[in-house]
């Protein structure tokens, strides 16, 4: 089999299968994770990301697995701040704790689905027209600045027009129906808070991966590379919120670290004609940059007490 394609059997093949793994085996009953599951999972995802990136280097070489090694990390970065978001979700819509894993179970498969469609659109967009380039990077260069200098305000999930729009148009009942999305009452199917939950947890991830993805592209424009890393980051989105869930308020200076990785993939994108840094360069940047975030947000909230930020809970109307 020729080398290339490898890689996309073995990942047409584990990823389906780890999904499925989680789904009838992992959490096969509702729960809610210990931290101890979490971090289990957590090991599980990062474990079999890093392995992926062992077959990269393997098949198609050196560069290659470098540049899948970057754009893991640095997608799985970005994904921290996504953790900030479902948390507010979560608590908006009033979703079980026992339900939450389905949930951003079926987030987490939208979500590959919705990057597939960037990246490859992205990558043919690039390499048509080669400007797109410099646009891509002073828009990471501005969303970067804007979140190192917003002043932590989370939005407020009643305010979104597409929540708006899916009340309108389809009928939701007065309550969570356990883990069901949609369910036949009265003779009609009718959904549940729980797909109104599901359409905001994709609606975010898109958002996410308006900037994340781009960022992916200051590392390569190889298209396995982008979408496997971005995959494989991605599927350990789940077990990272259950970790990190109760730790939220602790990452005091993360943002600002996240706004610093975005600033220097746009800065990288506008200077690529210019000025070409290694990808073990840019990896070690990245993780230089995390890890004084996350220690710097540690040190200074050592003393503060664990809770979730506040923010309106109940299912909506």
């Amino acid at each position: 089999m020729d080398p290339q394609l490898i890689g996309w059997a073995v990942f047409a093949v584990a990823v389906p299968s780890l999904l499925a793994f989680d789904l009838l085996v992992l959490n096969r009953t509702p729960h809610v994770p210990t931290l101890r599951e979490a971090a289990g999972w957590v090991a599980m995802w990062v474990s079999a990301g890093l392995a992926f990136g062992v077959l990269v280097l393997v098949t198609r070489g050196g560069t290659a697995g470098a540049e899948y090694l970057a754009g893991y990390v640095l997608e799985y970065s970005l994904s921290m701040d996504n953790v900030f978001v479902f948390a507010v979700l979560f608590a908006y819509f009033g979703v079980p704790p026992q339900h939450r894993h389905r949930l951003l179970y079926w987030g987490v498969v939208g979500a590959i689905v919705f990057r597939a469609i960037f990246i490859v659109a992205g990558t043919y967009a690039l390499e048509t027209f080669h400007f797109l380039i410099f646009v891509l990077g002073a828009i990471l260069v501005l969303t970067g600045v804007r979140m190192a200098t917003a002043r932590g305000e989370m939005g407020d999930p009643s305010r979104s027009r597409v929540i708006g729009l899916v009340r309108r148009l389809i009928p939701v009942t007065e309550g969570y129906r356990g883990h069901s999305f949609v369910v036949k009452e009265a003779g009609r199917w009718t959904a549940t808070p729980m797909f109104v939950a599901l359409v905001a947890v994709e609606t975010s991830d898109i958002m996410f991966a308006i900037d994340s993805v781009p960022a992916v592209f200051a590392i390569t424009t190889d298209t396995f590379v982008v979408f496997t890393s971005n995959a494989f980051a991605v599927l350990g989105l789940r077990s990272l919120y259950f970790l990190l869930a109760g730790l939220i308020d602790r990452f005091k200076y993360l943002k600002l670290g996240l706004g610093a990785i975005l600033v220097f993939a746009g800065a990288k994108m506008l200077l690529s004609d210019i000025v070409h840094l290694p990808v073990v360069a840019s990896l070690a940047v990245i993780l230089l940059i995390l890890v004084v975030a996350i220690a710097a947000s540690l040190i200074a909230t050592r003393e503060r007490a664990v809770e979730l930020p506040e923010v309106r809970e109940g299912p909506p109307d």
